[in-house]
């Protein structure tokens, strides 16, 4: 599970709140979030945010660094249900379940802040605006997992893993991970194939079809999107205007 962090950092003070990506809060919000949260905590490459089907009294938002939530089969096969970057909002679906109903785990070393779970509903009474960001970020999270659903039941190999290359670049560009060599990309093959429902030799052969076609290209933890409009295309990727994203 998440250690402590020797350090925190004050929300007044956040890098993500300076980012376009995030919406403005308020004085008495950025007050009322700083009393409301439980300091920071930090997991190692491969560790558990959250277990499986465990019970957990905390809710996170990622600070920096990646993960991802996670189903698995008594047989050990997993289902990547989505990746989880810095903005994201973690636990909240354990209110509607016995213990935690996926997994959680850091792809990269990754640091959280960290809330109460029992603190929950004095949000949604002394601040009904991040109560219902908190619902926004559920609905967004509802629409991720629609996404990934249409890939794996309708998409094709070359389609599902051009959606994904695509959606991954736009959000970690979002939050501020783009240089001029691209964003940073710690996801394995074996990732994306859990997350689309391909076999791991499927999903190799089918990057390496992109790669060939001059779609992308994958090195030194970066992804470059070389022919974006050609991946649009394939991928029946429709863009729209984004919002700025609640930050809890």
């Amino acid at each position: 599970m998440p250690k402590p962090c020797p350090a925190s950092v004050p929300c007044a003070h956040c890098p993500l709140r300076a980012l376009p990506a995030f919406a403005p809060t308020t004085e008495p919000e950025q007050v009322f979030i700083e009393q409301f949260r439980q300091g920071m905590v930090r997991a190692d490459p491969g560790g558990e945010v959250l277990r499986e089907h465990a019970a957990s009294d905390s809710l996170y938002t990622v600070f920096s660094g990646w993960a991802f939530r996670f189903k698995t089969l008594s047989d050990g096969r997993r289902q990547i249900l989505n990746f989880l970057l810095p903005g994201d909002f973690i636990g909240l679906q354990e209110q509607f379940a016995d213990g935690a109903p996926h997994g959680v785990e850091a792809l990269t070393e990754v640091t959280l802040c960290r809330f109460p779970k029992d603190r929950l509903w004095s949000l949604y009474r002394e601040f009904p605006s991040l109560g219902y960001d908190i619902t926004w970020l559920s609905a967004r999270e509802e629409n991720m997992t629609d996404e990934t659903l249409l890939s794996v039941g309708r998409r094709s190999a070359s389609e599902r893993i051009a959606m994904l290359l695509i959606h991954l670049f736009r959000r970690a560009e979002r939050v501020g991970l783009r240089d001029d060599r691209g964003v940073v990309f710690p996801v394995s093959q074996q990732h994306v194939a859990d997350a689309l429902g391909l076999s791991l030799v499927h999903t190799n052969k089918t990057l390496r079809k992109l790669h060939r076609l001059g779609l992308h290209e994958i090195a030194d933890g970066r992804l470059r999107l070389l022919n974006p409009r050609a991946l649009q295309r394939l991928a029946d990727y429709a863009e729209r205007p984004m919002r700025a994203i609640p930050l809890l």
